[in-house]
């Protein structure tokens, strides 16, 4: 993933943002033209990249990313328009999070499930446990377009990589957009799970805090936590094949 320096060309980000969103459609995590992924420029500006309205995932590429300032308001000519709501939650995080420059929201079916259950995500499976006390919960408010629950749902997020959004769906932040989407790939892998483990009907295992919080130190690169060996080229690998991917299903991203 391309590493977060000035140095790096707005058509990069945008051919990297752009492959997001591919995924994010490939992986069938969308929600018609509805969600959004927006990622911050670099510079004092505060300039961010969001998808047009009125676009399936499917259909975007580099140059049809909108960019828009904090106020919502495009920088460029444009023809889209951008979604309110998503303007509301965005650029809510963009401002109180530096380090969150790419936002990811999704209204997919295991994860707005997990989001309607009262004890949230689990730490059922390994997938989780990247996000064991490393996720907050956002009450539901209705759709986001008061400006108002912007400093609640910054404050519900705090410090984390994630946020379930109650009767909503999820969120993930990152320095990156390639951080972001390996986050949300895998925590929708582990709404799936959990839902799966509690349709069987069959007595769940939870491990232990202690060892729930080792996991989720190691899967977070802590060197401390690592033991024996230590993989620190996991999430690099992990996207650059996903760009190839991203490449190989969609040609046309990169125009």
């Amino acid at each position: 993933m391309l590493p977060w320096r000035d140095a790096v060309s707005e058509w990069d980000l945008r051919c990297e943002l752009a492959a997001v969103y591919r995924l994010v459609d490939h992986f069938r995590m969308t929600d018609l033209i509805f969600t959004h992924i927006s990622l911050r420029l670099p510079g004092p500006e505060h300039h961010f990249l969001i998808n047009p309205y009125g676009l399936l995932f499917g259909e975007i590429t580099a140059s049809s990313l909108v960019k828009i300032d904090l106020d919502g308001k495009p920088v460029e000519p444009t023809e889209h328009p951008v979604n309110p709501a998503g303007f509301v939650i965005h650029s809510a995080v963009h401002q109180a999070r530096p380090d969150a420059r790419c936002v990811l929201h999704t209204h997919t079916k295991a994860g707005c499930a997990v989001a309607a259950q009262a004890g949230g995500l689990l730490p059922l499976n390994q997938m989780s446990m990247e996000f064991y006390d490393r996720v907050g919960y956002h009450e539901y408010e209705g759709v986001a377009l008061n400006l108002a629950e912007q400093e609640r749902l910054v404050a519900d997020l705090g410090p984390h990589p994630a946020l379930i959004l109650r009767n909503h769906g999820l969120l993930t932040v990152g320095e990156t957009a390639g951080s972001a989407f390996l986050r949300m790939y895998y925590l929708e892998r582990a709404c799936e799970i959990q839902l799966a483990a509690q349709s069987s009907g069959a007595p769940l295992t939870v491990p232990p805090p202690e060892v729930c919080e080792l996991a989720a130190r190691q899967l977070a690169g802590d060197p401390e936590a690592a033991g024996d060996f230590v993989d620190d080229q996991a999430n690099a690998l992990a996207w650059a094949a996903l760009r190839r991917l991203a490449d190989r299903i969609a040609p046309d991203l990169a125009t």
